[in-house]
Formats: structure tokens, C-alpha cells, sequence
């Protein structure tokens, strides 16, 4: 791969986090984002053991259970002339490291605050 060929490469990419405090709505956003780029047909939930479809983020089985992300995990999907490296993080402060560890490898973050809480 040549030189410019790899700095094409690097400029369409675009990686960004999803960061939170705990039932803020992050990986709901996640899962419409991914619906959005056509990597899903349709959006998981993220209701515990109850729902029919489990968010696609949360793949652990613990995570389906509880409903909570206990890892970060990545989605990659093209959008426009970009590929798009989506990074959900876990919102819950007894995983805060994985969350700054993410922080260090992406372009830019969403952090969702839910007024409320």
C-alpha cells in the first residue's frame, strides 16, 4: 500500500464513542445509529431478560440479562464516502477504565447526559 494510498484510507474513517453515566440511553443511540448505516434491519432493546431482541452491543450473555454494557464494544459500517468505527462504552463507574482507555483511540465522543438523573 502506498503512502497516499494509506492516507486516503486513514482520512474516510471516523471513530467516535458513545460515553455516558449508567441508563442514560447509550446504547439506545448506539443501536439507532447502526440501524441508520444498514449494519442491523432491526434495533435490539435493552430490557434485560424480557425483551425479544437483545441490543446487538450488548453480546455477552451478562449484559443481555441485566441489560447493562459491561464491555466497550465496536461496530464498523459505511456512510457516505466514510467508514464509520462506532464505539459503545460501558456507562457504569466500576468500568470507568475501559471508558478512558477508549477515549485515547477515537476522533471524537457523544456523551449523553440524562437531565433527569
Amino acid at each position: 500500500m502506498g503512502v497516499s494510498n494509506l492516507a486516503n484510507e486513514i482520512e474516510k474513517r471516523r471513530t467516535f464513542a458513545i460515553i455516558s453515566h449508567p441508563d442514560a440511553g447509550k446504547t439506545t443511540i448506539t443501536e439507532k445509529l447502526i440501524l441508520l448505516g444498514n449494519l442491523i434491519q432491526v434495533a435490539g432493546s435493552v430490557k434485560g431478560k424480557k425483551a425479544d431482541k437483545h441490543a446487538t452491543s450488548d453480546w455477552m450473555a451478562m449484559e443481555q440479562q441485566r441489560g447493562i454494557s459491561v464491555t466497550s464494544s465496536v461496530m464498523q459500517f459505511p456512510y457516505m464516502d466514510r467508514v464509520v468505527n462506532l464505539l459503545d462504552t460501558p456507562g457504569h463507574e466500576d468500568f470507568s477504565e475501559d471508558t478512558y482507555r477508549v477515549l485515547t483511540a477515537v476522533d471524537s465522543a457523544l456523551m449523553i447526559v440524562d437531565g433527569a438523573k
